[in-house]
């Protein structure tokens, strides 16, 4: 069985979206994290440089939830004329299943492992991490040491939220993943997991 799409879901701050981009890059496959909400804005045919320009002000639910998701890899938003959070939903899960068909990439979170449940040749990895790891990433970003505790009780919760609501599950929903990876012990060794995990479900053998 050929694995052609990896997800990675994180807690906010354990640096999976690097870790994703850092894989992404090994591989040599497709990396869709922001890509993936300029092609979520291609397809609803909405514009990014208008979203861009509106970030100071624009505070819907739509632009919150995006905020949510681009914690810790970008800062970007949708604009939501015309277009809400459940129009946004309905064109995630599109656009999700559709790069997924192209296959040799990697995604980052918006639901993908549930979205992509069934997709025999998908491996889905979370990565984790104790607090004072995520603390002291967050602080080789720049952020504050309050900034930092405030972003760690929010994002999450509110990431679980959004997953309770749109598709009915708790977040992190364990059952989803292949494995659940700490990033405490560095993300070399995280990636040389995801890339062994990954090569030891391509030798199970298939089951009529």
């Amino acid at each position: 069985m050929s694995i052609r799409v990896i997800t990675i879901e994180r807690e906010y701050g354990s640096g999976g979206a690097a870790i994703a981009r850092t894989l992404a890059k090994q591989l040599g496959w497709k990396l869709w994290d922001e890509e993936l909400t300029e092609e979520i804005a291609r397809v609803a045919h909405v514009d990014a440089h208008e979203v861009q320009r509106r970030d100071e002000c624009l505070d819907s639910p739509l632009h919150r939830l995006f905020k949510v998701f681009a914690r810790g890899s970008y800062e970007r938003a949708l604009p939501v004329n015309g277009f809400d959070t459940d129009a946004m939903v309905v064109t995630l899960e599109r656009v999700i299943n559709d790069v997924a068909s192209r296959g040799n990439c990697v995604i980052v979170g918006r639901g993908s492992p549930w979205i992509l449940r069934n997709h025999d040749d998908a491996c889905h990895f979370f990565i984790y991490a104790p607090l004072e790891e995520k603390l002291h990433r967050l602080n080789l970003i720049g952020k504050s040491e309050k900034e930092a505790r405030d972003l760690l009780a929010q994002v999450d919760r509110e990431r679980a939220t959004f997953i309770r609501h749109y598709f009915s599950k708790e977040w992190p929903t364990r059952s989803l993943y292949d494995l659940m990876l700490n990033s405490k012990y560095g993300d070399e060794r995280v990636i040389d997991a995801i890339v062994q995990h990954v090569a030891a479900m391509e030798r199970r053998p298939v089951h009529a």
